[in-house]
């Protein structure tokens, strides 16, 4: 594990920022901070601007004090949304690409450790799972990848890319990290967006949770999506493995990490996931002591809403069905539906070792059948690179 020296002022880097905070290491002052919050806080918060965003906001939005105002902050978080986004939910699904990977990540169904028959898509073979997933109607796909460089390499990601561009108004990806330069070359081929989670903030549980592997390099790792931005990916996907570590701290490290990439890179769209910890091949639930509840996890969203205005919220299959239908109305603008984990699994069907078990398995027109019944708007495709040459 790699350490950062001591941060100065003047260090704007997000590990600087997260180390002068102390939220990458040594928490127990937020615990505190967190159980001071007063209702006054809470209230002065929730009475603040909209969607603006402050470090003393956000602590008392996610703290305690703040549960008994859940109501009123969905209430100001639904108005919000739709002042923003309208009525509009996008919808993707993801393609996976790969069950192979290098990483020792207690937590993943494709840690390197676990014996299964593992999967690679070619080129073909991952273009027919694109054509099931068009077939039913999204014109936005996620390729998602383990750690496995040595067949899913940048030009492979690249002529895949290519192939896609006809069929699908918006690619991204959720891939393990590359540099800068190889970001670009995504970005010219077709990729507008990347997702990579730091998994949780907190320095001595991702040593605890990634033993082995290229991902274990904490610092690494942050420095992510600042790659991915300044390549000019148009999607900045961030998010924390909900289950890790305590989340209201962690919700603190990832609002200063958006705000952090929002100052820099403010042509880019940022959204948050909400991933928590699901069953997966090897992976007992009972080995996370910090599992969030449905309550938790409303308020992390509708604190993190209140304060980033335009940020993206997208919750995933990883949810039941029954809490997803609640959430759309509460600040949520992008979800994915008929998800399949493994790869291959669109044409065959879901393997036990996929990434995760899916726990919404709706198929797509039933999930648009309930957004409509809600009067909200799927959206398929919400934008095309025709607009790029107007």
């Amino acid at each position: 594990m790699t350490v950062s020296a001591t941060p100065t002022s003047s260090d704007t880097s997000i590990q600087g920022i997260l180390a002068r905070q102390q939220l990458d290491a040594g928490r127990e002052a937020w615990k505190q901070r967190l159980q001071r919050v007063t209702t006054g806080d809470v209230e002065a918060a929730i009475a603040s601007r909209p969607g603006s965003y402050s470090l003393p906001k956000l602590l008392a939005l996610v703290s305690p004090a703040a549960e008994s105002y859940l109501e009123q902050m969905a209430e100001l978080s639904r108005r919000l949304t739709l002042q923003r986004f309208g009525r509009t939910i996008r919808l993707y699904a993801p393609l996976y690409l790969s069950s192979h990977c290098v990483n020792r990540c207690q937590y993943c169904g494709f840690n390197t450790d676990n014996k299964f028959d593992r999967v690679r898509l070619s080129i073909e073979e991952a273009l027919a799972e694109a054509e099931l997933i068009a077939h039913e109607g999204f014109r936005d796909i996620l390729l998602v990848t383990s750690e496995d460089r040595k067949f899913i390499t940048v030009p492979y990601l690249t002529e895949l890319a290519r192939a896609l561009r006809g069929k699908f108004s918006f690619i991204s990806a959720e891939i393990y990290q590359m540099t800068a330069a190889d970001y670009r070359r995504l970005f010219d081929a077709g990729i507008e967006g990347i997702t990579l989670y730091q998994e949780t903030y907190d320095r001595s549980t991702y040593a605890q949770y990634h033993l082995g592997g290229p991902k274990a390099n904490y610092d690494m790792r942050l420095r992510g999506p600042d790659d991915f931005a300044s390549a000019g990916m148009r999607e900045i996907g961030l998010g924390a493995l909900l289950g890790l570590a305590a989340w209201r701290i962690e919700t603190l490290a990832l609002g200063e990490h958006a705000f952090s990439l929002f100052k820099r890179y403010w042509q880019s769209r940022i959204s948050f996931s909400f991933p928590r910890i699901r069953p997966a091949y090897g992976v007992p639930p009972e080995a996370f002591p910090h599992l969030v509840t449905d309550k938790n996890l409303v308020q992390m969203m509708l604190a993190l809403r209140l304060c980033f205005a335009d940020a993206g919220l997208v919750l995933s299959t990883r949810e039941p069905a029954q809490l997803r239908d609640r959430f759309v109305q509460l600040g949520i603008t992008k979800m994915s539906a008929g998800s399949r984990t493994s790869p291959g699994g669109y044409s065959q069907g879901d393997k036990d070792a996929g990434q995760f078990k899916v726990n919404d398995e709706r198929s797509p027109a039933n999930v648009v059948a309930m957004l409509k019944d809600q009067g909200l708007e799927p959206v398929w495709k919400d934008w095309d690179r025709a607009f790029l040459s107007v």
